[in-house]
C-alpha cells in the first residue's frame, strides 16, 4: 500500500486533490462548508457540512464527474498571504472557518486559491489542478465536529490520488484484495461471528463455526503452555475498585475502564486485565524459593471502554479474551523465563507462518512520568534488566519511549498484517511493582522474605485479535485442523439409497475419528452445493458416486484447487489424521 503521510510528494499530491473535492463539492452544494481535509494513512478526505443536503454513495460518482473538470481546466493553485482580520473578514459566514482562524496566532495566514475556490491551507500544493487528475473517491462516513460527540455530524469523504493512473490501478486493486481480506466480511460469510448494537457495540458474539476456530486455538495453547510447566486458573470477570487501587490500575488505567458499579456496599468493575486476580492467587498461600518460578495461565475474558472509532470486528472490541499469564520468578530465573517466553512466541510463529513482525523493547517516557507508577530507581533496573536479557539472547529490536504499561518495560512483538497497520499480538513484561504493591513474598534460601518479580506475558495476545490476524492472513483458508468444517461430504445424487447409505456411512466413520464434518444431501445440484462448500472455504469436498460406493473409495478436491483425487476410504482418514495432529497449518 502507498505511504501517503511519509511520501511527501504524495502527501503533497493528495492534500491538494482534496481540494479539488471541496471545489467540486461547492460548485454541486452551494451551501457546503468544510472542517479540515488532511493527508491519512488511507489517502485524504474531507470532513464537509452538507447543510440540509443528505449525501449518499451514488453522489461520490457525481463529485468524481465534477472533481474531473476541475482538474482538466487546469487551473493554477496560488499561495497568498492575508492578515488574521482579513481572514475574517473574507470566512465571516462559515462558522467552521472562523472557529479556525480564531485558534489560530495573530499574524499572517495563508490561504490557496484555484479558480472560484480559496480555501485557508498552510501546503504545500502542486502547481495546477491537472495535476491530481489520477484519483477516485472510497468511501463516506459520518464524523462528528472535532470528534466531539456533543457536536453536529459531518460527512467524511475519502479519496486517494497518484501520479499516474497505472499508480491508482494498482492501488484500488490492493483496495480490493484488502476488503476480501477484511476478517468482517470473512467472519460474516463464514458465519463465525457477529455484532449487534441491541448487544452492544465492541461486543461480538462468536457463532458456532466461529467458536469452534476459538476452541481450537485455546487447546493449541494450552497444551503448549502444559508442556511447559504453566498451571491454567479460572478468574471473575469483576474485582472491587480497591482491588485496582492496590494495584494501581485505578490511577493510572481509569479512563479505559467501564464505570464503576455500587452493589451492597460495595463498588465493582469489570476487569480490564487478570493480573491482580493472578497476584491474589499467588498471595493465597505462603511460598518457598524452591517453588520459582510458577506460572499461572489463563484464558481470560476482559472488558476496556475502547473509544467507539477505534472499535474494529474481532481485532478490537470491548469485550476480548486474552492468553494471558503471570510467572513469579526470582531475579535470578528473569534471564531464563524470558528466553523461555520468547522461545515459546516463536515456536507459535513458527506453527502459523507468521514471518513479518518485529520485536519491540517499549519504555516509560521520562519526560512524561504521570502515567506510570512513580519510583526512577525500580524503572531503570527494570528497563536495564530486560534490555540486558534481550541483548544477552541475541534478540534484534527497536526502542520506543512512552510504549511502557504503567507498571514496567515490556518487550512487544509486532506484526505487519496483510492489511492495516502493524499492532501488537505478543508481549512479555517484566514488573517490579505489582508484587511489592501486593506485598507478594517467598522465603529465600537465607530463610528471609523477598519479593518476587512478575513477567506478565500474552503469547496469541487476545484470541479475538489473533483469529482476525489468520483470517485476514488466509483469507478464511484455514488449514484442516482449525476449519470449522474440514470435510463436507457430497452424494451425486440423493434419490439413490445405495449412495445415501454410504454417504451416512462415511460421515459417520469421520464423526467417530474425530473429524468435523457435514453431509449435504439436499435436493440441489452437485455443482450448487460444491460452489457452497467453496465459499464456506470447507477444505474438503468429498464427491461420492457410483465408483466410490463400489470401491469404497472417496474423491476429494482441496479447497481453491480444481482436480480431484481418489483414494481409499482408510488412506484418506489417514491422511486428514495426519495433518490434523501435526497442526499443519499450510498444506
Amino acid at each position: 500500500m502507498a505511504d501517503f503521510k511519509n511520501d511527501e510528494a504524495l502527501n503533497t499530491l493528495n492534500h491538494s486533490c482534496a481540494h479539488v473535492m471541496a471545489q467540486a463539492i461547492k460548485r454541486l452544494y452551494p451551501n457546503a462548508k468544510f472542517w479540515v481535509g488532511p493527508v491519512v494513512a488511507e489517502g485524504f478526505y474531507y470532513d464537509v457540512d452538507f447543510g440540509e443536503d443528505v449525501l449518499h454513495e451514488e453522489d461520490l460518482a457525481v463529485i468524481e464527474k465534477e472533481m474531473k473538470k476541475v482538474c482538466k481546466e487546469g487551473k493554477k493553485i496560488i499561495r497568498r498571504e492575508i492578515s488574521k482580520a482579513e481572514a475574517l473578514e473574507q470566512f465571516k459566514n462559515d462558522e467552521y472557518k472562523l472557529d479556525l482562524i480564531s485558534n489560530m496566532e495573530d499574524g499572517t495566514i495563508t490561504c490557496y486559491d484555484q479558480g472560484e475556490f480559496t480555501d485557508l491551507c498552510r501546503g504545500p500544493h502542486v502547481d495546477n489542478t491537472k495535476l491530481c487528475r489520477y484519483f477516485k473517491l472510497i468511501k463516506h462516513s459520518g464524523a462528528y465536529w472535532k470528534g466531539d460527540s456533543n457536536n453536529k455530524v459531518l460527512q467524511r469523504i475519502y479519496g486517494v490520488c497518484f501520479p499516474t493512473q497505472e499508480e491508482l490501478e494498482e492501488h484500488l486493486r490492493l483496495l480490493e484484495e484488502a476488503k476480501e481480506r477484511d476478517h468482517r466480511k470473512i467472519g460474516k460469510d463464514m458465519g463465525i461471528f457477529m455484532v449487534d448494537d441491541l448487544i452492544g457495540r465492541g461486543l461480538p458474539m462468536f457463532l458456532p463455526k466461529g467458536y469452534t476456530i476459538w476452541q481450537e486455538l485455546e487447546n493449541y495453547i494450552k497444551a503448549k503452555e502444559r508442556r511447559l510447566g504453566y498451571q491454567h486458573v479460572m478468574t471473575p470477570c469483576v474485582g472491587t475498585v480497591d482491588l485496582y487501587k492496590t494495584s494501581g490500575h485505578w490511577d493510572h488505567y481509569k479512563e479505559n475502564m467501564f464505570p464503576a458499579m455500587e452493589v451492597e456496599g460495595e463498588t465493582f468493575v469489570l476487569r480490564p486485565m487478570n493480573c491482580p486476580h493472578h497476584m491474589m492467587i499467588y498471595a493465597n498461600k505462603p511460598h518457598s524459593y524452591k517453588d520459582l518460578p510458577i506460572r499461572i495461565g489463563e484464558i481470560a475474558h476482559d472488558f476496556r471502554f475502547e473509544a467507539s472509532g477505534t472499535l474494529k470486528g474481532i481485532e478490537r472490541g470491548r469485550h476480548f479474551c486474552q492468553n494471558d499469564a503471570h510467572l513469579f520468578v526470582t531475579p535470578e530465573q528473569i534471564k531464563d523465563e524470558v528466553a523461555k517466553v520468547v522461545d515459546l512466541i516463536f515456536a507459535v510463529y513458527k506453527d502459523f507462518n507468521i514471518t513479518d513482525y518485529r520485536c519491540v523493547l517499549s519504555l516509560r517516557d521520562p519526560a512524561n512520568k504521570v502515567k506510570y507508577h512513580d519510583d526512577d530507581e525500580m524503572w531503570n533496573r527494570a528497563e536495564n534488566s530486560l534490555r540486558e536479557v534481550l541483548n544477552d539472547l541475541g534478540i534484534e529490536y527497536t526502542e520506543e519511549i512512552g510504549e511502557a504499561a504503567f507498571y514496567g518495560p515490556k518487550l512487544d512483538v509486532n506484526v505487519k498484517p496483510a492489511i492495516g497497520n502493524e499492532y501488537t499480538l505478543s508481549t512479555c513484561q517484566l514488573d517490579f511493582c505489582l508484587p511489592a504493591k501486593f506485598q507478594l513474598t517467598y522465603i529465600d534460601s537465607d530463610g528471609t522474605k523477598k519479593t518476587p518479580v512478575v513477567l506478565h506475558r500474552a503469547i496469541l495476545g487476545s484470541l479475538d485479535r489473533f483469529m482476525a490476524y489468520i483470517l485476514e492472513e488466509t483469507k478464511g483458508n484455514l488449514p484442516v485442523w482449525l476449519a470449522p468444517v474440514q470435510i463436507k461430504v457430497l452424494p451425486v445424487k440423493n434419490d439413490d439409497e445405495t449412495l445415501l447409505a454410504y454417504a451416512r456411512e462415511v460421515t459417520e466413520l469421520f464423526e467417530d475419528e474425530g473429524f468435523r464434518v457435514e453431509l449435504d444431501d439436499r435436493s440441489e445440484k452437485l455443482g450448487y452445493r460444491m460452489r457452497e462448500g467453496q465459499m464456506q472455504k470447507v477444505p474438503y469436498l468429498l464427491v461420492l458416486g457410483n465408483n466410490e460406493v463400489n470401491d469404497r473409495t472417496v474423491t476429494y478436491r482441496l479447497h481453491g484447487r480444481q482436480e480431484t483425487t481418489t483414494v481409499a476410504l482408510d488412506e484418506f482418514v489417514k491422511m486428514v489424521g495426519g495433518l490434523i495432529d501435526n497442526k499443519k497449518f499450510a498444506e
